[in-house]
């Protein structure tokens, strides 16, 4: 019978901008598993790589390379991870965009690059505006993500990134239409979603770039079924992200990402994000 389950919170500079949010998050779900009679044991990211952990079942919102390599390492050997860090590595920029692209999940027309290698003329979407991206991490500065409108800005970010060591880029074209934000827990009917500029939720500001929501009306049920596709494509169960509704009414998934704060619902989340941890607990002690 499993009774401690090991929580590792996420580093603080993995955090830009939502510290607070991050860490209330996980307080409220650890929380809710003692309320259902497990003992959490906290570990911070730097506890983890140094420690040997004795927990089977670890709860995790961990971003360094190192943390998620030694969770992907606990897992080959049996241990449940919620997030898999596996999943978490997926969410990377490059892997996610491979994957969603993949598994035909709607996504906006996108070009994997190096960052030390010139620009081809061949894809029109290039003199357009773009989105360029880093692509072997999660975004934590906000140089990380930028807004091009041409070209040669696009060509200017990216010898930025090879000055700074990142090797890859990926670059999106633009959406035109409104910004949503969402958040899941694979499994259960919790699903939210919103519109970042009435919340003043934002991480770098850059929500800004398509203005103010128009309301245009989607299909909220596929919008989740696009999200559950995503999550299972990305072997994410506890997730969040953003999307842009098109005049036409579609959407395109254009961030997915592993267990972000929850920040505009999270006690609202916190109980289904238990419950996933638990169900996946009685897998084992069946």
């Amino acid at each position: 019978m499993i009774t401690t389950i090991a929580g590792i919170r996420r580093g603080n500079q993995y955090s830009p901008n939502h510290i607070g949010n991050d860490a209330a998050i996980f307080n409220l779900t650890a929380e809710n598993l003692r309320q259902n009679g497990y003992e959490v044991k906290e570990y911070s990211e730097t506890e983890l790589i140094e420690t040997d952990i004795q927990e089977t079942v670890i709860f995790n919102m961990v971003r360094n390379t190192a943390s998620i390599e030694k969770l992907q390492l606990l897992e080959k050997k049996g241990c449940i991870v919620i997030n898999s860090a596996f999943g978490i590595q997926n969410c990377t920029r490059e892997r996610m965009t491979r994957i969603l692209l993949s598994n035909n999940i709607p996504h906006p027309q996108s070009l994997i690059v190096k960052t030390d290698e010139p620009l081809t003329e061949s894809f029109p979407f290039l003199h357009k505006h773009c989105w360029v991206k880093r692509g072997d991490f999660h975004a934590i500065h906000r140089e990380d993500v930028s807004y091009t409108r041409n070209m040669e800005e696009t060509e200017s970010i990216l010898n930025e990134y090879a000055l700074r060591n990142i090797k890859t880029a990926v670059i999106n074209e633009h959406l035109k239409g409104d910004l949503v934000k969402f958040y899941g827990v694979a499994g259960s009917d919790f699903f939210y979603w919103f519109y970042p500029n009435e919340h003043s939720h934002s991480k770098f500001g850059l929500e800004s770039i398509n203005g103010k929501a128009q309301g245009i009306p989607f299909d909220l049920d596929k919008l989740i079924e696009i999200c559950n596709s995503a999550s299972t494509a990305l072997n994410i169960d506890i997730y969040g992200g953003d999307g842009v509704v098109s005049k036409n009414g579609s959407v395109k998934i254009i961030d997915f990402n592993d267990w972000p704060s929850f920040a505009p619902c999270r006690k609202l989340a916190a109980p289904y994000i238990a419950r996933c941890i638990m169900d996946k607990i009685s897998t084992v002690s069946l």
